[in-house]
């Protein structure tokens, strides 16, 4: 008996504990679905206005480009297919405006974004009123693009403009800046440059702001002087934002439309008499809004919006090469 009970004793003892049924999967589920409507809930507004007023406009946008439509009869288009883009590529105004576009472009961004890094680098030292010239630099961005364009439309005027008297006060002749091909660009890209100066400068400055101070201190023992400082550690650290506003500032220049549109002062969209500062931004508002072609008009920002995807994908296969090397 005693060896009986020994025995059904360590056989209990060496048989492994029963296992706990595992819980259902369902309930599981439904309990992380439960927790979670109510960020779905939270979000679900966001999706609905971008899918109504930003989806939904892109995709029929992209369905217009494929008809030759009026602005009259937008619905009642004939299906012409890649017709209307075979006519874009083969029209010499939208070659012109190209050009223009790019031209403008660089004029403005190359400009712009070495002033900003330059003002960043100056303030972000302790300087007395700092906040008072971070607060000037930012009025330009904080002014309307029609009053900035009428402003310098005037000093760029033709008979009484302050930048002609200026040049005759020096013995220079006067210019004609909204006939001439390169000087209406110049004009142009100038409001731009003086418009978003002070807004890189300010994200530059908040990037340098949190560059670590020891890099500089290793940087200052080792001999280095200010402007090796900021060629050798400035500029390595800044590359992600130097990037970042060098593609927002490609967009801007590509979409380029109320300066080149005011800077005549009749609010005409040929962009001179020939055609010699209209960019994208403004053939397509005369396609779709002066000819009533909806259709080239859709096709044109499409257009555009595929410059942008190349840029685009060009500064990123650039900055990740440089991210390589520097590896």
């Amino acid at each position: 008996m005693t060896i009986a009970s020994g025995t059904v004793r360590e056989a209990a003892i060496a048989a492994p504990p029963p296992r706990s049924a595992a819980p259902p999967a369902r309930p599981r589920k439904r309990r992380q679905l439960t927790r979670n409507r109510w960020g779905y809930a939270y979000v679900a507004p966001f999706f609905l206005v971008f899918a109504a007023f930003s989806l939904y406009p892109f995709m029929y946008t992209a369905w217009v480009s494929l008809h030759e439509t009026s602005l009259s009869n937008i619905n009642g288009g004939t299906w012409v297919g890649l017709e209307n883009y075979r006519d874009l590529l083969q029209s010499e105004f939208f070659w012109n405006a190209t050009r223009n576009t790019f031209t403008i472009g660089i004029l403005a961004t190359v400009p712009q974004l070495c002033m900003a890094l330059g003002l960043a680098h100056l303030l972000n030292y302790k300087l007395r009123g700092r906040t008072f010239f971070r607060t000037v630099m930012l009025m330009p961005y904080a002014t309307s693009i029609a009053a900035a364009t009428l402003v310098f439309s005037q000093l760029f005027g033709r008979d009484y403009g302050l930048i002609n008297t200026m040049l005759e006060a020096v013995g220079l002749q006067a210019i004609d800046w909204e006939a001439g091909t390169v000087s209406s660009q110049v004009a142009i890209a100038v409001i731009v440059t003086w418009r978003w100066t002070g807004y890189n400068a300010l994200i530059y400055l908040a990037a340098m702001q949190s560059i670590p101070g020891e890099l500089y201190e290793a940087a200052e023992i080792d001999g280095a002087s200010k402007w090796k400082q900021f060629l050798h550690v400035t500029i390595p650290s800044l590359r992600p934002t130097i990037l970042f506003t060098i593609v927002v500032s490609t967009i801007g220049a590509v979409q380029l439309f109320g300066e080149p549109l005011l800077f005549a002062g009749n609010g005409t969209t040929s962009g001179g008499s020939s055609g010699q500062y209209q960019t994208l931004g403004l053939l397509m508002y005369q396609q779709g809004w002066s000819n009533f072609h909806i259709g080239q008009a859709a096709t044109t920002a499409w257009a555009m919006f595929m410059i942008i995807l190349v840029i685009v994908g060009v500064n990123a296969v650039i900055g990740r090469l440089r991210a390589r090397a520097d590896r």
